[in-house]
């Protein structure tokens, strides 16, 4: 069924990828619940959701694309739905009509990915503005992680300012992220886990994390959340949510189809430029987005730590398996889970690293072409600033076409950027 043979590995070695495939980013099912808590969902479902959607989208990967890569909830979208979406409302927006944009978002991601729009999607976004999305998405968590925690604090007069340093929660952090940062230097497989777990320790005996229970049955408290696409698009349409859904669309196709191709890449599976079987594997995020949303958690993306899993040897959907069980394992420590989440201090430094490893993608950015350099700036700057990944991306969309054209370069400019710059400003000044 996966080939072994064909692709040079063996049992043992895809069991060992898988392992390691996890280790490197089961870290999210105790983040998730820290940021999506935030938004008055019941920690517990977001647990749970965030198992169901990285099991079935994973079991997608393995069963039907047989690759070695993992999917579930993406970091930075679930602080997108949390502060960007349910917050920014101030009340008037329900964390359930969110779910029911994440719906709406899955459902067309389907449909763009059984269709050939979702390839022309790619190629219509310049590449300095896919680059600045993921960059900005970067700050944006890292800022977010360091508020958290206590390590910067709202300033009436320069908006933010240094916490105080001696605070036990500000140390643990500071201290969890040099754990793991030391864990990353020394390519540790499972660092940023490891480092939670210490981190975690740390605060056991430090008296800043209790543990009442550490083993559950799996259950969702609000069982599933939303299940029907009119009424769900009833929603998006009566709170005009068509912003949201279009962020939710566009950072998790740029995520994933670059996590794709580059992970494929470093398997030596691709086939020149060509992935074999991408329609399959596009749909694994699709379907898992869905499927996420419908319990209670945002939408689902390849997981570059899947690399992790392909230095070990991985190259069939055995790993991939492999990391759907362990999820299912994992379900069953919900009240560890749930008490781990709780202190803001251990998932902080979780933020700050994967930013870091986000920003990353800012060296490939033309900075010495202006026209080029400025749309991505901007995407880059407004994402932390006002909290929003959709706002980021209006003005950077917006900011582009009006750039290529004055310089005379219009007709280099894809027809979809201009579309994409009307609505949003449509959506900025009207809406």
């Amino acid at each position: 069924m996966f080939k072994l043979k064909e692709n040079g590995t063996s049992v043992k070695t895809e069991l060992i990828a898988g392992l390691t495939t996890f280790l490197t980013m089961v870290y999210i099912i105790i983040v998730n619940p820290t940021i999506l808590s935030a938004a008055g969902v019941p920690s517990q479902q977001v647990f749970m959701a965030t198992i169901i959607a990285a099991v079935f989208g994973t079991l997608w990967m393995a069963l039907v694309a047989n690759y070695p890569i993992a999917i579930a909830p993406g970091m930075g979208l679930n602080a997108f739905f949390t502060y960007s979406v349910v917050q920014a409302s101030n009340g008037e927006l329900h964390y359930t009509t969110a779910f029911a944009s994440v719906f709406i978002a899955g459902i067309l991601f389907i449909i763009l990915s059984l269709t050939p729009l979702r390839s022309k999607l790619i190629t219509a976004i310049p590449n300095n503005l896919k680059l600045a999305i993921t960059a900005g998405i970067g700050l944006f968590i890292s800022f977010l992680g360091l508020r958290m925690a206590g390590v910067v604090v709202d300033d009436p007069t320069n908006l933010i300012k240094l916490g105080d340093l001696t605070s036990p929660s500000v140390l643990l952090t500071l201290g969890g992220l040099i754990i793991t940062a030391i864990f990353m230097v020394r390519r540790v497989p499972g660092a940023i886990f490891i480092g939670m777990m210490i981190t975690a320790i740390i605060a056991f005996f430090t008296g800043q994390l209790k543990i009442d229970d550490i083993m559950a049955m799996p259950h969702l408290p609000e069982g599933i959340i939303v299940w029907n696409p009119i009424d769900a698009l009833k929603e998006v349409i009566a709170h005009s949510l068509y912003g949201v859904v279009f962020s939710f669309i566009l950072v998790t196709l740029f995520d994933t189809t670059g996590t794709l191709v580059g992970v494929a890449r470093q398997a030596g599976l691709m086939k020149g430029e060509t992935l074999p079987r991408a329609r399959k594997a596009l749909l694994g995020d699709s379907f898992g987005t869905t499927i996420g949303a419908m319990f209670g958690t945002s939408p689902t993306t390849a997981y570059v730590e899947s690399s992790a899993g392909v230095a070990a040897g991985g190259r069939t959907g055995l790993t991939a398996l492999t990391v759907a069980v362990l999820f299912i394992v994992a379900s069953f420590f919900s009240p560890l889970v749930a008490s781990v989440s709780g202190v803001s201090a251990i998932t902080s430094p979780v933020l700050v690293i994967v930013g870091t490893l986000m920003i990353a993608s800012v060296r490939h950015i033309e900075w010495d072409t202006f026209d080029e350099a400025l749309p991505a700036f901007l995407v880059m700057l407004i994402m932390p600033l006002t909290s929003s990944i959709s706002t980021g991306i209006a003005f950077g969309f917006i900011a582009y076409p009006i750039l290529k054209i004055v310089k005379g370069e219009a007709k280099k400019v894809h027809p979809l950027l201009y579309l994409f710059a009307i609505l949003f400003i449509i959506q900025l000044v009207f809406i």
